[in-house]
């Protein structure tokens, strides 16, 4: 009888994976992060410069992803390149990071987003009180995880429904500031309270509403073409992405304008209001809430996956190792990833920072990791130059490079704005450090 461990199966096509991509990037940044970055700037065309920036640079980063997800395919994703490229400590931090700060953070931020923007149209405040929001947080997460219990292929077509109803959403924004442009309506006025130029703050909310895109090299191993599916899935989604990101802001500083956008808690909604009336602000409050769920289904996709990866490769016997070849899925990783999510929401509201809280918390850890992963390419063609790549990264090292030294900016700036988050990040860090230690040790006595 073989005890060889059920292994993922290539069954997953270029469609699915750009619609993770999608799914993964398009989400509360979009509707919350503009006017963060309008404030930060301050003029509509370094606006428009810094979201055409951020998309092209995450075009490069796909490039890099692109080439290391052809040639070391592996539902671990930038776990298993990191793993490769700095060896076995740094990868388990990674994942220890990702399980315990990215994924679950961002899961327990789209919840608050989706709590928030529900509240506007139901109010549940009279039966749920001050935490309602953070309760249908957690009923969300709860709900999808059932959902994804039930098989890849269920949480997959799910991702599909869902990254059509977000695109809808982007267009129609771009729909109402056509219908303006048409009616020779000005854009609103505003006067601006403070116009400044800190590309560093900018773009560190530019970035996040980008990132998220890398996770879908976690599919890499489940892709039917081994050898251009995850470049071909990268490239469709994050040029889809800053096209609309792009839409979206000029639809934000046509209606709204520079100093408008910068005052809005809630662009998208106020766009509609002004373009359409009333009920279309209400049709976008579900879309919104609709595309944080788009989100947060994509981490319960893709993030399980790392968890289940770096559980492999650390001790086969562990519950969060096994993959249920019938479902499709890693079932204890999917189970571990929800209970700390939902942590993460607890947390949020006790600080009650909901939203920003979990900004803080998960920014520094993101684009630290991201820096390495770009070098990892690098790396690995010195370390293994006989390796087959079928998908080079062109302009080689610079592009590496160039996106590298943004990520290390960005990491720089967060760190800046974060500060007390920084802290925390480090200190999750320290925790996984020391289980790495533990296990170590561990294994040691095994061993005698």
């Amino acid at each position: 009888m073989s005890t060889t461990p059920a292994q993922p199966e290539r069954r997953l096509d270029v469609r699915h994976a750009g619609a993770l991509c999608v799914g993964m990037v398009i989400g509360a940044g979009i509707f919350k992060t503009s006017p963060l970055a309008a404030q930060a700037l301050g003029d509509p065309t370094q606006l428009l410069l810094a979201w055409a920036l951020g998309g092209v640079l995450s075009l490069i980063g796909g490039l890099c992803f692109a080439e290391l997800a052809a040639a070391f395919p592996d539902t671990g994703g930038d776990y298993h390149f990191l793993r490769r490229a700095y060896g076995h400590r740094l990868g388990f931090l990674f994942a220890w990071s990702r399980f315990a700060v990215i994924h679950t953070g961002s899961m327990a931020l789209l919840g608050f987003v989706f709590g928030d923007y529900l509240a506007q149209v139901v109010d549940l405040t009279p039966w749920l009180g001050p935490h309602a929001s953070a309760l249908m947080a957690a009923a969300l997460i709860v709900g999808l995880t059932a959902l994804n219990l039930l098989g890849v292929r269920v949480g997959l077509g799910t991702q599909l429904g869902l990254s059509a109803a977000v695109l809808l959403g982007l267009v129609l924004l771009g729909l109402g500031a056509g219908a303006q442009v048409l009616a020779g309506v000005p854009p609103a006025t505003v006067p601006p309270a403070s116009p400044g130029s800190d590309w560093g703050l900018a773009l560190v909310f530019v970035f996040l509403a980008y990132g998220g895109w890398s996770d879908a090299a976690t599919l890499s191993a489940e892709m039917r073409d081994p050898e251009r599916g995850i470049r071909r899935a990268l490239l469709l989604g994050l040029g889809l992405v800053m096209g609309l990101y792009l839409l979206a802001n000029w639809a934000y500083l046509r209606v709204l304008g520079v100093a408008g956008l910068a005052a809005s808690d809630a662009p998208a909604a106020a766009l509609m209001r002004i373009a359409f009336g009333p009920v279309a602000e209400l049709v976008m409050v579900g879309v919104v809430t609709l595309t944080a769920l788009s989100v947060m289904n994509a981490l319960l996709i893709a993030g399980p996956r790392t968890t289940y990866a770096a559980a492999r490769d650390l001790a086969t016997e562990w519950h969060l190792a096994r993959w249920n070849h019938a479902r499709g899925t890693p079932t204890g990783a999917v189970l571990a990833t929800a209970a700390v999510a939902l942590l993460l929401v607890a947390f949020g509201d006790l600080t009650r920072g909901g939203f920003s809280t979990m900004v803080d918390y998960l920014s520094p850890v993101y684009w630290f990791f991201m820096t390495l992963s770009a070098l990892a390419v690098i790396v690995l063609r010195h370390r293994e130059p006989d390796r087959p790549r079928p998908v080079r990264v062109p302009l080689y090292p610079w592009l590496p490079l160039l996106f590298a030294a943004s990520s290390a900016y960005v990491l720089w700036s967060s760190v800046v704005y974060v500060k007390a988050g920084a802290v925390v990040g480090v200190g999750v860090l320290a925790v996984g450090a020391a289980l790495l230690w533990g296990h170590g040790r561990w294994r040691q006595q095994i061993s005698r």
